[in-house]
């Protein structure tokens, strides 16, 4: 009896899970089109972007261009990107494919039902500031916590890229929800705050993550219509 109502207890206690597309999970997979490891990553990463509860975003770090074949997705900004996760997460490095989940819990991405628990550990719950948009204005309601606010531009369809050289040479390989920007509006407080938001981009999709600085926790995303 008494282990039954500690389990209720825990139950009621416990955040709501962030499973909708109002507060959609966050999923980044940095990877390189030079690393033999990626794709078995990039194909379970990619079977989950049409989840309307999941936002799925793909950076291709620089790291690897050296090494015979040349990312035409990576930017040094998403390779930064990763590094401030390797220390929000406190790790000693960075790799590749190395898959987070709302800025939470990583792992690389292989094995799909490894990946699938990693989508159920970061549940970062409901508990993070409503955002909406307009047109033109991005808006986070007050809240808990500090962090930035960014908006992420990406390719929604699935690109089809042949590998000339390097690892994966020979083979062509699909990329689906490649991110091609992302660009920080500003900082939220935890007071509601507006942010203009940046002319669209013909072809890409947009959304929001509000999230603590260095590589921190995301505290809220929208995806942008």
């Amino acid at each position: 009896m008494r282990l039954a109502l500690l389990a209720l207890a825990a139950s009621l206690a416990a955040p709501a899970l962030a499973a909708d597309a109002a507060h959609p999970t966050v999923i980044e997979l940095f990877q390189s089109q030079g690393c033999s490891s990626c794709p078995p990553a990039n194909a379970n990463v990619m079977a989950l972007a049409d989840r309307p509860d999941l936002l799925v975003l793909s950076f291709g770090v620089t790291y690897w261009d050296q090494l015979g074949w040349k990312d035409r997705f990576a930017k040094p900004e998403f390779t930064r990107r990763q590094y401030d996760y390797r220390d929000g997460l406190r790790h000693d490095n960075v790799w590749t494919p190395q898959t987070i989940i709302n800025g939470r819990v990583d792992v690389t991405g292989v094995r799909a039902a490894e990946l699938a628990q990693a989508v159920k550990a970061g549940d970062r719950g409901t508990g993070g500031p409503a955002v909406s948009a307009t047109t033109s204005r991005i808006e986070v309601a007050a809240g808990k916590g500090v962090g930035d606010v960014w908006l992420v531009r990406y390719n929604p369809n699935i690109v089809q890229v042949p590998i000339k050289a390097g690892e994966n040479g020979g083979r062509t390989l699909p990329h689906r929800n490649v991110v091609t920007g992302l660009v920080r509006l500003g900082a939220w407080s935890g007071s509601a705050a507006g942010f203009a938001r940046p002319a669209p981009v013909a072809g890409l999709s947009e959304a929001v993550l509000v999230q603590r600085p260095g590589g921190g926790p995301v505290l809220a995303a929208l995806k942008l219509k």
